[in-house]
């Protein structure tokens, strides 16, 4: 019971009696008094800081400071364990991340303090402690899982994505989805090739003349420089950059005549390469057809001007099929395989100008074709020249 009951002269005179006393315990008085020897003590140490001046003040003061210190240590304990907390966090599941923590360093913080900072209900955090081990299989069998994925990944050369992957994975009786290998492979940073968005190198001209398709996917010829065709492919360099190369090519013989080189596809591109291809057959030119795509630089009035000068029949395919210049993409295809060999892009513009000149030179002189007999461009070239001669 409180010291409520007892009146301030009550206390007084307990006081006064203890004080005359002096070989009398509290314990004593206070049981003559019918009180708790304890009361007695707190209205006796009250009395004698009350006949001090500035004792109660003074009491107070340090009852404050005391608290305040208290207050201080306190927040350096939460910004000690926020941050450590930040560290632990990155980049991980946070409501998992943070009941993980409260699981990790609850001996040296206490649970109650932990909830309280990180915003945790201490029901949620003992829930979640519950289920460690139905965590742990799962941990251990997403890992196991990774292990397969990774040997599938590694086999496709790092090509495959999740869908193949779990294709798979099926194929080898293994029952999994797609989004659980989804999960597994962004967990552990297992990525499928992403292949960069293609390159658009033929955009049709809007107020193209018609030009008739004189070749109709016939892509042979019964002499050199009857039929040519021509295209231009991009050629990627260092980071990100493009080369562009324009074709020219003999159906005869499939000999590459003319080619050009440049960092743009404006239409002196093609221009240069059909220019080379009637240097190289002596300027001559008048009565062949080039057939090429519906692309800009090939319906352009400059290149209409040059053919014109150079005496060529124009031709073109189809808009939107690939199809009616197959031969000419099919060169570019074969080009850049043999030449990149599996690489994404060149190191530089140099290096890919010195590739693409040491393959055309080879291919023309030495590379061997099955539709040609098994003989290089050139070598059918002349071998036909002198049996046409012999005849």
């Amino acid at each position: 019971m409180g010291t409520s009951k007892y009146s301030s002269e009550f206390r007084a005179d307990a006081v006064a009696l203890y004080r005359s006393s002096p070989g009398r315990t509290y314990a004593s008085v206070a049981k003559d008094l019918g009180v708790n020897h304890e009361t007695l003590r707190t209205w006796v140490r009250d009395a004698e800081q009350a006949a001090v001046p500035g004792a109660v003040e003074a009491s107070a003061l340090e009852k404050e400071n005391k608290r305040l210190r208290a207050q201080v240590k306190e927040l350096e304990l939460e910004r000690e364990i926020l941050r450590r907390a930040a560290k632990y966090f990155g980049g991980r599941d946070q409501l998992v991340s943070r009941f993980q923590f409260v699981a990790d360093h609850n001996d040296a913080f206490g649970v109650k303090r932990l909830c309280r900072i990180l915003g945790l209900s201490r029901s949620g955090f003992y829930r979640h402690l519950a289920g460690s081990d139905a965590r742990a299989g799962r941990a251990r069998a997403d890992a196991e899982l990774a292990e397969r994925i990774t040997s599938v990944h590694t086999e496709s050369d790092g090509t495959y994505g999740a869908p193949r992957v779990t294709a798979e994975l099926q194929g080898a009786g293994l029952r999994v989805d797609h989004k659980r290998v989804e999960r597994v492979m962004r967990k552990f940073d297992i990525v499928g090739l992403h292949l960069r968005k293609k390159v658009r190198t033929t955009v049709p001209a809007a107020d193209a003349v018609p030009v008739p398709d004189l070749i109709q996917r016939d892509f042979t010829a019964s002499a050199p420089n009857k039929k040519y065709v021509g295209d231009i492919t991009y050629l990627p360099v260092g980071d990100g950059q493009f080369l562009y190369l324009a074709t020219v090519l003999d159906l005869y013989s499939k000999r590459l005549v003319g080619w050009s080189i440049a960092d743009h596809m404006r239409t002196e591109l093609v221009t240069d390469a059909l220019k080379a291809a009637a240097g190289a057959r002596g300027g001559n030119l008048r009565g062949a057809i080039f057939h090429s795509d519906n692309g800009a630089q090939y319906a352009s009035k400059e290149f209409a001007q040059v053919c014109k000068d150079l005496g060529v029949i124009r031709s073109r395919g189809a808009v939107g099929t690939s199809a009616d210049n197959a031969a000419a993409e099919s060169f570019n295809a074969s080009m850049k395989r043999e030449t990149l060999k599996g690489a994404k892009r060149w190191p530089g513009a140099r290096a890919a100008r010195l590739a693409v000149f040491r393959w055309v030179t080879r291919y023309n002189t030495w590379r061997r074709h099955s539709a040609l007999g098994q003989q290089s461009p050139i070598n059918y070239e002349q071998r036909s020249t002198t049996l046409a001669s012999a005849a």
